[in-house]
């Protein structure tokens, strides 16, 4: 394909925020994201027809860039310190470094591009995702989060196709989760949408659950000596490839996997993940020259909100999440299926109490570790992010819903399953990122396959 053209950019600040709050102070979860890479979400529209386009023209005067640029930054009025950049501050004495949010309203980025020869049918109907033109559609691929001290916290790339809109969102890890970068992106959509500020929508920056617990700052030794690992651009051969799996299907799979085990605790989410870990493991094993004794991995990104009392707030713009490990050899889970494989993630999951979201704190302010490449990719393991609960196909700009998400290469490797809402209501679609070999394999398994959604 030929490269996309940039045809402008911009530096978009907040234009109505009052400064309550001037610093924000980095959480545990927050520092521990610094050396990877950032969140990579965007969204596939087919282009808005002429009529909306004139309607546009005739309500306000502008085009539809235009329109998304002055609604994104009405959006950082609600979400300013987005606008802002790291401040990261070298203390006096003990060789440890801080780290927190400047709200100087310095600036998110939007740039309009276009991809002259792509259609939508370019994004859509190729098995594997075509990474070479989605990830163009990103901004600071290979940007890790620690950069965020001079680049924007947030930056957007609306790329027009020839018959279609794509927006490309970026948020620095260290500022949010998935949860906080789905309410930007939703109350974005909906301010595009209707043209007035949402009333239900304002983000807490606050972090008054961590009293008692630790105290902010927090304070990392030999910082600038551990930025030479970090997650960037993937340099192993791989594919991705979307599953998309119906309701009925994945009711299937939870009903079998509760009846197997005895139980009914067993979640769909849960029978899902279980049915691509023996799947994908049978398939490795299968083409490599692994053993029955090769320790096989699923790590599990754990939202912890709900699981504090009170609970914090869905709104709380942060990390809130928690890291939990399901562990097994790989003829053990192959032999033992699908069951077992489930309920193993389910009291994984289950674990990760109020108790457990306090001891990590504790046990991180004192020991503190950042996340690295070698600490989370390990031959023959699965990590699982993002949330079936996440409102994807809920973003009208104003011409209608998206036709498909399709996420960047921040933070990919050989076996990142990121978990999705299917378009269908009820479904979901995992993006498996996995080596070219094992994704073949995994295709011609009809074990698998007969519970994807062709």
């Amino acid at each position: 394909m030929e490269p996309v053209r940039f045809i402008s950019t911009t530096n978009v600040q907040p234009k109505n925020r009052t400064d309550q709050i001037t610093r924000i102070e980095l959480t545990p979860c927050d520092v521990q994201c610094l050396l990877i890479g950032p969140i990579q979400k965007g969204l596939l529209f087919h282009k808005p027809t002429p009529g909306y386009e004139e309607d546009l023209n005739k309500k306000q005067s502008l085009n539809l860039i235009q329109h998304l640029k002055a609604s994104f930054s009405l959006t950082l009025d609600i979400f300013y310190p987005l606008a802002g950049r790291l401040a990261i501050t070298e203390n006096d004495g003990d060789n440890t470094t801080s780290f927190s949010v400047d709200c100087n309203g310095a600036g998110a980025q939007f740039v309009h591009a276009a991809a002259d020869g792509v259609t939508v049918a370019h994004i859509l109907d190729p098995v594997f995702v075509p990474d070479d033109i989605v990830y163009s559609l990103f901004l600071m691929n290979g940007v890790p989060n620690y950069e965020g001290r001079s680049k924007p916290l947030l930056a957007v790339q609306v790329t027009e196709l020839v018959d279609g809109i794509f927006i490309g969102l970026t948020m620095n890890h260290s500022i949010g989760d998935g949860t906080s970068f789905w309410n930007f992106f939703n109350t974005w959509s909906e301010i595009s949408r209707t043209g007035a500020k949402p009333s239900k929508a304002i983000p807490i920056f606050g972090r008054e659950y961590l009293d008692g617990i630790i105290d902010l700052p927090i304070r990392i030794p030999f910082f600038n000596e551990q930025i030479q690992e970090k997650f960037l651009l993937p340099t192993e051969p791989l594919q991705q490839r979307v599953f998309h799996f119906r309701k009925e299907k994945i009711a299937e799979l939870k009903s079998k996997a509760n009846a197997q085990m005895g139980t009914s605790n067993i979640s769909s989410l849960q029978a899902l993940m279980g049915h691509l870990w023996v799947s994908i493991t049978r398939t490795r094993h299968l083409t490599s020259s692994s053993t029955d004794d090769q320790e096989t991995k699923y790590l599990v990104i754990v939202g912890t909100r709900q699981r504090l009392q009170p609970p914090l707030s869905d709104h709380y713009l942060g990390n809130a999440v928690l890291f939990g490990w399901a562990t097994s050899t790989a003829g053990d889970l192959i032999k033992r299926g699908l069951g077992w494989a489930a309920l193993e993630l389910n009291r994984m999951v289950a674990s990760q109490t109020e108790q457990q979201v306090k001891k990590f704190l504790e046990d991180w302010f004192d020991k503190p570790r950042l996340l690295t490449r070698s600490a989370v990719v390990r031959s023959h393991s699965f990590v699982t992010g993002s949330s079936p609960r996440f409102d994807v196909y809920g973003n009208d700009f104003g011409w209608g819903k998206p036709v498909v998400v399709r996420s960047g290469s921040g933070n990919k490797f050989d076996g990142k399953l990121t978990v999705f809402a299917g378009a269908e209501e009820g479904s979901i679609d995992f993006e498996a990122c996995l080596s070219p070999h094992t994704l073949r394999a995994l295709a011609e398994d009809e074990e698998f396959m007969q519970s994807v959604a062709v």
